[in-house]
């Protein structure tokens, strides 16, 4: 990937990030969107494995974005996908810190809290359901999937157990 790509990255990811509202699962469909179909830096497979390796390893959920960055460019890659992420989110939780401190109670405050909650839920729905489509190329992965989201419902169970378990239907072929 050459500089302008690294530069058209950096700027399309510099966009998400100010408005990933809820966490990095809600810009995942965005990210997915344009890394594997509009710029085709990584196949649809090579996504979902690099966002889960992101998700088992320690440390924020964001960094697939820096996973990704880093399988397509090396260490310029990592810079190109990892500064957007750190600039809006260093920039905004100050300047909302800040405004809550000043205005706890403020009504344009209370009214943002209460709408961006379904849109979250939305984009998270979103998320789920494009890393659903890159993973399951049968039934049997749906079913996989829908066991879990039954499970993870229903149960208070460490999620390393479920990804323990879908490790090994895995290893036995299963899906």
């Amino acid at each position: 990937m050459d500089r302008v790509d690294l530069g058209g990255c950096f700027l399309h990811l510099l966009i998400l990030w100010f408005v990933a509202i809820g966490g990095p699962a809600t810009i995942l469909p965005d990210v997915q969107r344009y890394v594997v179909e509009v710029r085709h830096l990584v196949t649809n497979k090579e996504f979902a494995e690099l966002y889960t390796l992101a998700q088992v390893a320690p440390g924020p959920n964001a960094m697939y974005v820096t996973l990704i960055g880093w399988h397509v460019a090396g260490l310029p890659g990592v810079a190109a996908t990892t500064l957007p992420l750190l600039v809006p989110a260093s920039t905004l939780t100050l300047l909302v810190g800040h405004l809550n401190e000043r205005y706890p109670n403020a009504p344009l405050g209370r009214a943002i809290r209460r709408g961006l909650a379904p849109i979250t839920i939305g984009l998270m729905f979103a998320s789920a359901t494009i890393l659903m489509r890159a993973v399951n190329h049968d039934w049997r992965g749906y079913l996989m999937t829908l066991l879990t989201v039954t499970v993870v419902l229903l149960k208070r169970w460490n999620p390393l157990w479920l990804l323990a378990g879908g490790a090994l239907a895995g290893i036995f072929g299963l899906v």
